[in-house]
């Protein structure tokens, strides 16, 4: 157990703005080509000529964004120009709208699709860069990436969004987000993404259509994406919402648990609030039953034959501590405290890297760093551990608040 929540809110404004952030200022910038370097190993080794991702950088416009928001440092704003800079330049795709998936070391198109989860995390990182700065372009930008995504990615026969289109924002069949994600119609998380952008972007454009999408998009996941007991999410559907998968992410779940709750509440419609806060309640109480190991580390997936994997990722012990701090928040039980301030003390045990900074992709069951998982990559940003840093302190002030 942490000793208080002041001593808490030390560890996390160290980590946040002595390791996270500070890495990525110092370490992550491409000299050569401009933006920031597509992968980069443990050891700090630059990969020159790998594909630079959408998300990648529209992670760390979003970080850097919400850093200079919350602390005015100029560095921080400086980082966010830059990857604002580089998205416009490079990603945003001028003939045909929306953002490319992939660009070359050079920056330029490799990968042509219109991932919605990728214009998803464009529009989460422009809304904040707009709340950030204040700049009417960029609000003019994260408009049309929503109205894109809205006229080519909406299903107006099923509701949902399709997983990807063609550069042309045509039916494609190239859907999946990676290697290791089914091909299928429609998914969680790019439902979990899109539904996170849109809550960013409603906090700055409070439009009528954007409120609509909104609570439909919430009531689509408590539908069909939630299984029935309101435990788990279902990972992959085909476009009528018929289930392929019988995977859990507990990561996923513990993610989305506060996510639904924040567009809820960002929504102020009581009656589906208090059935989402059931949910995230529900959902927390099933990865803190399942998905723990003995030593408070967050199990990456499993399926009915059980767990799929030993090693645990970086990104789901992240989203542990805000989850479970949200189950706190909204039941007052203990149990929730505790399960949080263990997923912090996991992390600062065995997921960081005290010696040359960030956190390791993953450690094995010996708590080994994986020696083939990137630093830095299309999908090793900057994003789930800052801001579980930006959330954790803001939660913890408005605790020792409250308590004062």
């Amino acid at each position: 157990m942490i000793n208080s929540p002041e001593l808490w809110l030390t560890q996390l404004e160290d980590e946040l703005q002595g390791n996270i952030l500070s890495f990525w200022m110092k370490q992550t910038k491409d000299e050569i080509n401009g933006g920031f370097v597509g992968e980069m190993d443990n050891q700090l080794n630059i990969a020159p000529d790998a594909e630079k991702s959408l998300v990648l950088n529209a992670r760390i416009l979003w970080s850097f964004a919400s850093a200079y928001r919350i602390y005015g440092k100029t560095e921080y704003l400086a980082m966010a120009e830059r990857a604002y800079a580089y998205l416009m330049d490079h990603f945003i795709d001028k003939e045909y709208g929306g953002l490319y998936w992939m660009v070359d070391a050079k920056g330029r198109p490799s990968q042509e699709k219109k991932q919605i989860y990728g214009q998803a995390f464009a529009i989460y990182a422009l809304a904040e860069f707009y709340q950030a700065t204040g700049r009417p372009e960029v609000l003019d930008e994260v408009i049309h990436i929503f109205q894109f995504v809205e006229k080519h990615g909406y299903d107006s026969i099923y509701k949902g969004y399709v997983e990807a289109l063609s550069r042309e924002w045509q039916v494609t069949d190239n859907l999946s987000l990676s290697s290791k994600d089914m091909n299928e119609k429609k998914s969680m998380n790019t439902h979990l993404h899109v539904l996170e952008a849109y809550t960013g972007l409603y906090r700055v454009w409070q439009s009528e259509e954007l409120e609509r999408k909104l609570a439909e998009l919430i009531e689509t996941m408590l539908d069909h994406i939630i299984d029935e007991e309101g435990k788990h999410f279902h990972l992959f559907l085909d476009e009528a919402w018929n289930v392929k998968s019988d995977i859990i992410s507990y990561g996923h779940d513990i993610e989305g648990s506060w996510l639904l709750v924040e567009a809820a509440e960002i929504l102020g419609e009581e009656k589906l609030l208090q059935r989402v806060q059931a949910v995230a309640i529900s959902m927390a109480e099933a990865v803190l039953a399942e998905g723990i190991d003995s030593d408070s580390g967050i199990w990456n997936e499993a399926d009915p034959n059980g767990l799929l994997s030993k090693e645990k990722d970086w990104w789901p012990q992240a989203e542990a501590v805000v989850g479970f701090y949200n189950a706190y928040q909204l039941t007052g039980d203990s149990k929730f405290n505790e399960a949080a301030q263990a997923s912090w003390t996991f992390i600062d045990k065995y997921m960081v890297d005290h010696q040359l900074g960030e956190w390791y992709w993953s450690v094995d069951e010996n708590y080994q760093p994986l020696a083939h998982a990137p630093k830095v990559s299309a999908w090793k940003c900057p994003y789930h551990n800052s801001r579980a840093c930006f959330e954790m302190i803001a939660r913890l002030k408005s605790t020792i608040k409250e308590t004062v």
